[in-house]
């Protein structure tokens, strides 16, 4: 029951600005979760923290400890990235367009429609209003799309729509006056980007560059003046009865200083403005040169500056990047990484690599632009996820979508490593073979592909004599008998696997096939179908009879318990059915319609308490043990029932995000017109670009015969559940992507055999009187993990025989767990291998007997092994000469 969100696959990048902190963790929103990716350790997590909506802007402060993010619900959340957790909250009342940290972290600059506003930043305390507005500058004319601080935190620069960037002074000159923001024309379209460059020999800012949307750059310079700096300070005129303006350290202005109390330094100072970053106020700012990008008609979406290399990275609509080094405008390099908008472009703090994201694919790429190779390159499905599956050893997931794409990840990295995409149609099923090295796929192209792991190729292809389009797959144990169910003839075919020959169909459906499954424990296949049955076929002998279970509703899918003692099915009614396949009685059934209710739908005309609609469940998975099973469907629920008192245990939200359609149960009836729901008028611009942008993806994606008229909104689901085969996590096909869950035992008490003397106190006092055998008993008894894994390194490898064969059996299962979870992480790899070794030899008999509750804690301890001899045999095969030369001069020595 204890699982908790653990990382998001399938969806690496789906639009907003990607950053790069510590010059190797990359930051890319996803949706509504942030994801971080080691660059190194080539290995992404994503936060356990939702936002409201989907994220639009990042901003990390310039240690990379904090993390600001804001929404479309311009709802903004302030992250401890190292803790991750949420420190504070903010909300603001116009669309936020730009946000960024000053290079000293002490101010967060937020472009808010058409005004720039500077908070204070917050700290690590909790305080009832940690967000102090210092200045508030007003004075652009269109919405601001772009930021940069100079280096000292005094100027900021901003680009706007109404084609100027403007330079604001951060500190004010005398009481009641302000020095006028400079204003940089001369542009045609909207700025894109606007960048400080300084001299390398004294830091200063020397230039700035301007980069706007039709594709020109042009670039600035700065001549110091004297006596330039009076004539250009104005009156301001009366102040403002908003907000009250504050120096940098948060003071308040005021004309009558006796009367305005100054917030002090950490130090008891009064603090000071200080001359330090006044230069830029007494000189001139010049056009130096306009450069072209050669990209027309194309637009300019994404750029990047790196103010040590002096160079420029942009990005255009077409899918082209280019690479330039300034000021001579010198192009480096000039390709094509799709043909969609790259939607983000950003250097790291070498500027060795260059990160970009297209939002419309999902795709998000770290180049390395000297040796012209790709330190990360991945990308997710272009639409939903349809199947799951997990690799016998529980490493790998294979996900297939409706993209026509089949793709393999890594669960411990989180990264995809192959994609195929030889089918022609949407995938729907997909099954692991038992040797871990093969996987089959079905599509509504009318095959079924199995693919080498190792070759990453198609080895085989099953036909049939008519076009037919497959739903559902299935394999039985041995890997020789391959079966798939029909959507259209009601059919099911079978192959076999070594030949790739049609070896009988299996007629008797009235409806789709969209349950397959054969059983553990022997060669009976079992199908469900929306005729309202399920059937029970032998394949190997097609005399025998065929035994239906009748239901009164369609049935939807269909599961085995992992021993082959029962089975399960969902009706469109939302009851699920247990039988016993040997004895074909009905065992018990779950009542689930108010369990998997859902919200309410932006189109539905009742409230979701009173629809129909979607309370069923549409996929079933059993627990590695057969105790619980798990059940989702086009619901934003994932609900765990236990199976032998039929009781709800838990229900996991799969998420909170209010861009997805059937998230919230009530709707707000302000937004509610004559017209209809407000969010359903179409009021996009189609003389904009993004409105254009918007217009078409809704018509490529959705406006399908049958589709919702929800503008193309997602509708929350979750379409496929599927439980790894060591029990210990669990992964959901939904609309947000690939969600593995995790147990977590870090804060979870569950001993197994309390008394009054077991106590992590006796465990240290047994392990000073130097019984590590007693002291590993007492910790078993207490199931705590960390006093187990002690007790373990505290036994001597000569005693490691003796220790294992004195614990009882029901012990047994925690005491691998803990192995396997050692292997995971530990160094000590021969005393742990050692400690396996011994516990198969003492308890062996004993894990034969007990083998179906064992089976989880086993199938990890297989997962750990397996996978430190994949990295061993790597590292020697890469290193094979290497060890020869020094095994052959040792043996000359």
């Amino acid at each position: 029951m204890n699982f908790r969100f653990q990382n998001l696959l399938g969806a690496p990048y789906r639009g907003g600005n990607a950053i790069v902190t510590n010059n190797t963790e990359l930051i890319s929103p996803v949706g509504n979760r942030i994801s971080i990716t080691d660059l190194i350790k080539s290995e992404t997590q994503t936060l356990p923290i939702q936002s409201s909506s989907n994220i639009s802007r990042i901003a990390a402060s310039p240690d990379g400890v904090f993390l600001f993010t804001v929404d479309e619900n311009r709802r903004c959340l302030f992250i401890n990235l190292r803790c991750r957790v949420v420190l504070h909250r903010i909300s603001f009342k116009k669309p936020v367009n730009a946000v960024k940290f000053s290079p000293d972290g002490a101010y967060i600059a937020i472009a808010t429609g058409k005004l720039i506003q500077i908070w204070r930043s917050p700290g690590f305390k909790k305080e009832f209003f940690p967000f102090e507005l210092v200045r508030t500058f007003a004075d652009c004319d269109d919405k601001i799309t772009t930021l940069d601080w100079s280096p000292d935190s005094s100027y900021l620069l901003a680009g706007s729509k109404d084609l100027t960037a403007r330079l604001f002074c951060m500190k004010k000159l005398k009481v009641g006056q302000f020095k006028k923001p400079f204003l940089f024309l001369g542009h045609r379209d909207a700025v894109v980007g606007v960048f400080f460059g300084v001299d390398k020999k004294s830091s200063r800012v020397c230039k700035a560059y301007t980069i706007t949307r039709d594709c020109y750059i042009l670039s600035w310079g700065f001549n110091i003046s004297e006596g330039e700096f009076d004539e250009m300070v104005v009156d301001s005129g009366p102040p403002s009865p908003a907000t009250p303006d504050r120096d940098s350290e948060g003071n308040l202005e005021d004309d009558d200083d006796s009367n305005v109390k100054k917030r002090k330094d950490v130090d008891g100072k009064v603090s000071d403005l200080g001359k330090e970053g006044d230069y830029l106020l007494g000189g001139k700012w010049e056009l130096l040169r306009k450069d072209n990008f050669p990209q027309a008609p194309a637009k300019l979406t994404a750029c990047d500056y790196h103010r040590g290399l002096d160079m420029v990275v942009v990005g255009f609509s077409n899918g082209v990047f280019g690479l330039y080094q300034m000021p001579d405008f010198v192009c480096i390099h000039l390709l094509s990484i799709s043909r969609e908008k790259i939607t983000t472009a950003v250097f790291n703090e070498l500027g060795n690599w260059l990160t970009f994201g297209c939002a419309k694919l999902g795709q998000l790429l770290v180049w390395e632009w000297r040796s012209e190779t790709y330190i990360l390159k991945q990308q997710g499905h272009y639409f939903d996820v349809n199947c799951l599956a997990y690799s016998p050893d529980s490493q790998l997931l294979a996900t297939g979508a409706d993209d026509n794409k089949v793709k393999v990840w890594t669960v411990n990295s989180g990264f995809s490593f192959v994609t195929f995409s030889e089918h022609t149609n949407a995938v729907t099923a997909l099954h692991f073979m038992a040797n871990n090295h093969s996987l089959l796929s079905a599509s509504l192209d009318g095959t079924v592909r199995a693919w080498d792991l190792f070759r990453y190729r198609n080895f085989r292809t099953f036909t049939t004599p008519s076009s037919r389009q497959f739903v559902s797959l299935a394999a039985d144990q041995s890997g020789e008998v391959i079966c798939a169910g029909t959507l259209d003839s009601f059919e099911i075919f079978v192959w076999s696997m070594k030949t790739g020959r049609l070896l009988d169909i299996l007629s008797g459906h009235e409806g789709p096939v969209h349950g397959l499954m054969f059983s553990p424990s022997n060669t009976v296949l079992a199908s469900s179908s929306w005729d309202r049955t399920v059937r029970l076929w032998d394949v190997f002998d097609s005399k025998s009879a065929v035994e239906p279970f009748h239901h009164t509703h369609d049935v939807l899918t269909v599961v085995y318990r992992p021993d082959g003692k029962q089975l399960a099915c969902s009706t469109l009614d939302g009851q699920i059915y247990f039988y016993d396949p040997i004895d074909g009685l009905l065992i018990s059934t779950i009542e689930g319609r108010r369990d998997i209710a859902g919200g309410r739908l932006m189109t539905d005309r009742r409230s979701a308490a009173n629809s129909s609609s979607g309370k069923c469940f549409t996929t079933l998975c059993y627990s590695a043990d057969g105790s619980y099973i798990l059940a989702g469907g086009n619901s934003k629920y994932i609900c765990m029932y236990d199976v032998a008192d039929q009781v709800l245990l838990r229900r996991f939200q799969i998420t909170h995000n209010l861009s997805l359609d059937g998230v919230l149960d009530f709707l707000n009836s302000k937004n509610m017109t004559e017209a209809g729901p407000l969010d359903l008028i179409d009021d996009d611009n189609s003389d904009v670009e993004d409105g254009v942008d918007r217009q078409t993806r809704g018509r490529l994606d959705f406006d399908l015969p049958g589709s919702m008229p929800n503008r193309g909104r997602p509708v929350v689901r979750t379409k496929c559940l599927r439980l790894a085969p060591t029990g210990r996590s669990f992964a959901a096909a939904t609309t947000e992507g690939v969600l593995v869950y995790s147990i977590d035992d870090a804060f979870i008490f569950d001993p197994t055999d309390l008394d009054i003397d077991v106590t992590p106190e006796a465990v240290d006092a047994a392990l000073n009187e130097d019984q590590p055998k007693r002291a590993l008993l007492i910790s078993l008894r207490l199931n705590e993990d960390s006093l187990i894994k002690k007790c373990i390194f505290a036994v001597s490898t000569v005693d490691i025989a003796a220790v294992v064969s004195s614990i009882p059996h029901r012990y047994l299962q925690r005491l691998i767990q803990a192995l396997s979870d050692l292997l995971e992480s530990c160094a000590h790899l021969e005393f742990i291998l050692r400690w396996s070794q011994e516990l198969c030899k003492a308890h062996g008999n004993s894990i034969q007997q007990n083998f179906r509750n064992l089976l989880p804690a086993l199938k990890s301890l297989q997962k750990a092994i397996t996978r430190i001899h994949q990295d061993l045999a790597d590292t020697c095969s890469s290193n094979e000469y290497m060890l020869r030369y020094l095994c052959s001069t040792s043996s000359n020595k």
